[in-house]
């Protein structure tokens, strides 16, 4: 199974992906991980399309983005679940990372992005803080295993 997790950064998509894997014992790709797969970036983005095309009846992987242009590598029959926080929580966060300082274009930049993925078709929302994790997760693995998507929800 494919399970594609996607989302602004500091929406805790990682989180959400690392107790998946508890559940499941999946691999997780992040990002661009899919380039150590071959010498070059053409190649090894056909390489992992066709893995997870693989996968979706097999394998159990995990593909965390939070670049809108990774979502065109996720195959037909994956979940799609969307991570959402409040800009606020983004914030703190992101501050967290940069120790305790959140300069003002970072935060314009937050601000302006936040809601990017909002409209993008997803089987399900975890909104960071409200969604119990283990619940979501065995919503999630249901989902998978009983190939009922609702794409677009």
């Amino acid at each position: 199974m494919v399970i594609g997790i996607f989302g602004e950064n500091c929406t805790g998509k990682s989180t959400l992906a690392e107790k998946l894997r508890e559940c499941i014992n999946a691999r997780i790709y992040t990002g661009k991980d899919y380039l150590r797969l071959e010498k070059n970036e053409a190649a090894a983005e056909e390489t992992f399309r066709a893995m997870l095309r693989e996968a979706v009846a097999g394998e159990n992987i995990i593909y965390v983005i939070s670049e809108k242009e990774h979502l065109s590598l996720l195959p037909g029959g994956c979940v799609r679940v969307l991570a959402t926080a409040e800009l606020e929580t983004i914030k703190a966060r992101f501050a967290e990372r940069m120790r305790g300082n959140l300069p003002a274009p970072v935060a314009a930049m937050l601000e302006r992005n936040h809601g990017c993925f909002d409209m993008e078709p997803h089987d399900m929302e975890v909104v960071s803080g409200q969604t119990d994790l283990d619940e979501a997760c065995g919503r999630i693995i249901e989902m998978s295993q009983s190939g009922r998507m609702k794409t677009g929800a």
